[in-house]
């Protein structure tokens, strides 16, 4: 048996997965922002309720959280001290030197993790080619430890300019702070991020520094938690990459677990287009604080290598914190079932980007909110059940939002009360459309031929009206699609990315040396993946980043595996312009390139998940899973009419029916216009389009 768990900024999902009989068990429940962890135990302690016995049969653990993104946005870090080259203190401030808003002279930036006081400098320096044009001071070095000491530093960031040709001065200051300064955290980007960009790998490493402490605090705490509750398996932590790798990697590397949570279902909706063979599939999650989204192409969903966190204006790209590691390439929104809905500064509704989260949540919840959002718009327009929220284990205050929105949004805005709870809907719809046509243009796909799939408690109710406004073609809705991220955590590798920079031109590139360079690499993921506990074959897949020469950035170019040293220089060369072309329209075949990184990642084969079937009754018909009728509102009719309520437990392959039609299950609700038709597959997955005239 294993267990998927993903803490959310409202829930906390569960997915139990029995691999001998192909069982399925979930949990949904509130998150505990103030400890994670009591959300998780209680929802495995439900999950002994359903299934006795079920924690010590427990194999895996497998864990996406929060938690560090959280902490670098909340500001709840450990306090950190960087050493740096002398004449490098200011990297964290300078940063690239441009202005995310050109034309605001109020625009701020954030502040770096390390105020400039804890950021200390050493005497050494490293040529661009990894020679030492001046030693490293030791005795300066450890004054320089013991004065980071004295300022209250907990955790350490070393960052030295070129080490990631040359790492012997950053391990010396490792060994100088393991004897000067014992108790403290130490982070050095030579392991972190042996990369090229002064900037983001200093910010990088300082990342790392600045959540290790906590990182590891709370995972110490969770397996004894968990220990505590009968679990004697594995815990495992999902990459921001999509992979899976132990609690100890994850400890050591915090920084790589900054998107943990988002990317489960992003994993989830790659395995399924692989299953349907669907060449282009736009995953959706919409949780309660936001949603999430990714293009999947080719059964592949795209990796970035740097993003950004806390920033200050949240959607706007350059005013975070530069974060440079392997992440799979997201987009994310303030639109989820929590977010606020008020009337603007413009006197315009507004919903979103601010969220209730999970304390105190929407006003239907019960427990303390006072301001409209989402799911309360969600409630009043009949697409959700009062009596059957989270299975029944919820129950939902309609009146209280009613009176929520009349007084926050339709009696300010001067609109019917009707008129601003669909509006609340629509534009949330409306606001994640203009996103996602956004994120998918820039990808080189086409809303118009990707099938929409929907996970999260609120995405399956707003997903059909996001298909429309998308213009695309089908929308299909996985079971238990409310905790559908977490299946995510099943179809992910264990894996390890590894990068490092070395600059070299094409036409000179010593082959051979790359080939050693990628050995490394692939040696230092081995050593990761079995201090893991790995024990099968371990795959590698090579890739480089390469750019013209005097060019800013780079192109991403899978390579071969076996030796490089007998690549063909010239199909390489052909290898990248064609990815240019295909990436840009044209290309430059008189301009020389160069190489500048060299990644691997090291992956054990992926355990396949087998979804179980539905049983086929004899003589079986959709009206057999009607639950009820309830009117509810229609956004073509503009007017609330009678919908089919379906209990989609008791739906079988081959069902088909027709909307206005609702399929309600334990954590989440779909809704279907009247111009949508549902089929139902083998697997239970809903497969709704749009019906013919």
């Amino acid at each position: 048996m294993r267990v998927g768990i993903d803490v959310g900024g409202t829930f906390t999902d569960f997915v139990l997965l029995d691999d001998s009989g192909g069982r399925i068990e979930t949990w949904k429940c509130l998150t505990t922002p103030r400890d994670p962890s009591d959300a998780i135990e209680a929802g495995l302690r439900a999950l002994e309720a359903q299934l006795p016995g079920c924690t010590a049969r427990l194999e895996e653990v497998i864990h996406g959280t929060t938690l560090v993104i959280n902490a670098i946005i909340e500001r709840k870090g450990a306090c950190t001290g960087l050493i740096t080259t002398r004449g490098f203190r200011d990297v964290l401030e300078l940063g690239r030197e441009i202005r995310y808003a050109a034309y605001d002279v109020f625009a701020e930036m954030p502040e770096p993790l390390v105020p400039r006081q804890r950021r200390l400098e050493v005497n050494e320096r490293v040529r661009a080619d990894g020679s030492v044009l001046q030693p490293l001071d030791e005795s300066a070095a450890r004054e320089t430890v013991r004065a980071l000491q004295a300022l209250g530093a907990e955790s350490v960031a070393v960052c030295l300019l070129n080490s990631f040709e040359n790492p012997a001065h950053e391990r010396a200051l490792k060994r100088i702070l393991a004897e000067e300064f014992p108790g403290a955290s130490v982070s050095i980007s030579a392991e972190v991020l042996p990369q090229i960009r002064e900037y983001e790998r200093t910010s990088t490493t300082v990342t790392n520094a600045y959540v290790k402490p906590l990182t590891e605090t709370y995972l110490r705490r969770l397996a004894e938690r968990l220990a505590g509750i009968g679990f004697h398996g594995r815990l495992f932590i999902m990459l921001s990459s999509g992979g899976v790798t132990s609690a100890e990697t994850a400890a050591e590397f915090p920084v790589r677990i900054i998107e943990s949570g988002p990317t489960a279902a992003v994993i989830a909706g790659q395995y399924f287009s692989r299953l349907f063979d669907l060449p282009e599939m736009f995953c959706f999650d919409m949780g309660g604080t936001t949603a999430k989204s990714c293009l999947i192409q080719g059964g592949v969903a795209g990796i970035v290598p740097t993003f950004e966190v806390g920033r200050v204006q949240r959607f706007m790209k350059g005013s975070g914190l530069t974060i440079q590691v392997p992440v799979v390439d997201l987009m994310e929104i303030g639109a989820g079932g929590g977010s606020l809905a008020r009337r603007s500064r413009l006197g315009t509704l507004q919903v979103g980007p601010d969220s209730s989260g999970a304390e105190p949540g929407p006003i239907c919840y019960g427990r303390g909110g006072t301001l409209p959002t989402v799911t309360d718009a969600d409630l009043l327009l009949g697409y959700l059940d009062a009596g059957y929220f989270l299975g029944g284990t919820m129950k939902l205050d309609a009146a209280a939002a009613r009176r929520g929105i009349e007084e926050h949004v339709a009696k300010p805005l001067g609109v019917s009360f009707i008129e601003a709870t669909w509006g609340i809907h629509d534009l949330i719809n409306e606001t994640m459309a203009a996103a996602a046509k956004t994120h998918i243009a820039e990808r080189g796909g086409n809303p118009r031929v990707a099938t929409v799939a929907a996970f999260g408690g609120a995405g399956p109710v707003h997903a059909w009206g996001l298909t429309r406004k998308l213009g695309a073609p089908c929308l299909i809705v996985p079971p238990n699609a409310g905790v559908g991220s977490a299946l995510g955590f099943f179809t992910a590798p264990r894996a390890f990315d590894l990068v490092r920079s070395h600059k070299t031109p094409l036409a000179t590139a010593d082959f051979a040396e790359i080939e050693r360079i990628f050995r490394a690499l692939e040696a230092e993921g081995e050593r990761t993946l079995r201090r893991a506990g790995a024990d099968g074959r371990i795959e590698f897949a090579r890739s480089v980043d390469a750019r013209f020469i005097g060019q800013g950035s780079e192109t991403y170019l899978p390579v071969p595996q076996g030796d490089f040293a007998k690549l063909d220089r010239e199909e390489l060369r052909r290898n990248f312009d064609a990815e240019y072309e295909r990436l840009y329209g044209r290309t430059y075949p008189e301009s020389p390139v160069e190489f500048v990184n060299f990644s691997v990642r090291a992956s054990l084969p992926v355990q396949l998940l087998e979804l179980p079937k539905l049983a086929r009754p004899a003589g079986g018909r959709a009206s057999d899973a009607v639950k009820c009728e309830r009117r509810a509102y229609s956004g073509i009719a503009h007017e609330f009419v009678a919908h089919t309520v379906y209990d989609r437990y008791k739906l079988f392959p081959d069902a088909s029916f027709e909307g206005p039609a609702i399929i309600e299950e334990r954590e989440s609700t779909v809704i279907v216009g009247e111009d949508g038709k549902v089929e139902v597959d083998d697997y239970g997955f809903l497969w709704i389009q749009k019906r013919e005239a």
